[in-house]
């Protein structure tokens, strides 16, 4: 019996998230609206000029916010990913040990560095900007793999920006073969549009024969199959990935369960930061699987929890909130 329902790899980010005017931006020089790669004096030099606003912090990352939903869901989740022996190491730590998500370093030493961090600024028209250093977590490779509980897990799940770099690509492709190896399922997010348009190569060799599960949006699809239309997109998926689901944002889902197409329609809200409904949609999806749901009712629990997230500031939902999600959809 597997003893992990979700082992997940990826990027390790500090999530600090600040509320700021358009001035400021504007006085630090900072572009509205963007994700921008920074290194860590720039960041410090921010942080100088934002000392003592007021703040909240977590751990992120697209793939930790995923297996964080998973464990929130009532899933055992395992995360491998690389934070240092620092403030903002001991953090993340302690808040995924917090969620319940086991992961690499318990008991053992953590590397010197610097945590990755990412400064999330909200401008009044809810408008979120950002300002990422890797730190350390640009260095994951897979020397933080651990074949032993892929083996003991059900799925493996794969941060598509780990193509980016090349350890985070050996790493994921060396964490491929071991699931294939050991009869474990596959899983992989595109992540970001960027991802396919820039990395389409790498993509490919970490999806190799084909994976279980591929969790992407319209836009990633279209790029990935370079088709334009998503009939045609959704075709073509089916030479990399055996079942799929496709996010639509406010128009919910398609999915592919192997034989047949699935729409999937969400709630209408008001949306007023999507940052993070992917992720939460993979892990509400992956812990309806691992519990023997249907692709249907997964489609619907991961659309429900993804249209819920997006009318609030952050990537995740309190454990509270999901669980009552989760009851409403599934009866209990």
């Amino acid at each position: 019996m597997a003893v992990y329902d979700v082992y997940g790899l990826g990027n390790a980010l500090v999530d600090m998230e600040f509320e700021v005017t358009d001035s400021f931006l504007q006085k630090m020089k900072i572009e509205k609206g963007l994700m921008t790669l920074v290194d860590e004096a720039r960041q410090n030099e921010i942080i100088e000029a934002i000392h003592g606003l007021q703040h909240k912090r977590s751990c992120g990352g697209s793939a930790a916010n995923t297996v964080i939903a998973v464990s929130q869901l009532g899933g055992r989740s395992f995360y491998s990913c690389k934070v240092a022996n620092c403030e903002l190491g001991d953090f993340y730590y302690q808040d995924l040990m917090r969620e319940g998500v086991h992961n690499n370093w318990s008991g053992k030493g953590r590397p010197q560095g610097t945590t990755g961090r990412c400064m999330v600024f909200i401008t009044p028209d809810a408008e979120r900007t950002m300002n990422t250093h890797l730190g350390i977590t640009s260095d994951f490779s897979k020397l933080e793999v651990d074949e032993e509980i892929i083996k003991n897990s059900k799925i493996l799940y794969i941060e598509g920006y780990l193509v980016a770099s090349p350890l985070g690509r050996e790493a994921a492709i060396h964490a491929k073969a071991l699931a294939d190896r050991h009869g474990v399922k596959t899983a992989i997010t595109f992540s970001d549009s960027s991802m396919p348009m820039y990395f389409k190569q790498g993509l490919l060799e970490i999806i190799g024969t084909g994976v279980d599960l591929l969790f992407c949006n319209e836009s990633e699809a279209k790029i990935f199959a370079g088709k334009d239309g998503l009939e045609d997109s959704f075709r073509e998926l089916k030479r990399f990935a055996r079942t799929f689901a496709i996010t639509q944002g406010p128009k919910g889902a398609l999915l592919f369960d192997g034989s047949k197409e699935i729409d999937v329609v969400t709630a209408q809200v008001d949306a007023i930061d999507t940052n993070g409904a992917g992720d939460l949609f993979a892990g509400a999806f992956l812990y309806a699987l691992s519990t023997n749901q249907s692709f249907a009712m997964a489609g619907k629990l991961a659309c429900a929890a993804a249209s819920t997230v997006v009318t609030q500031f952050g990537a995740r939902l309190k454990r509270e909130q999901i669980q009552n999600i989760k009851k409403v959809v599934f009866g209990y």
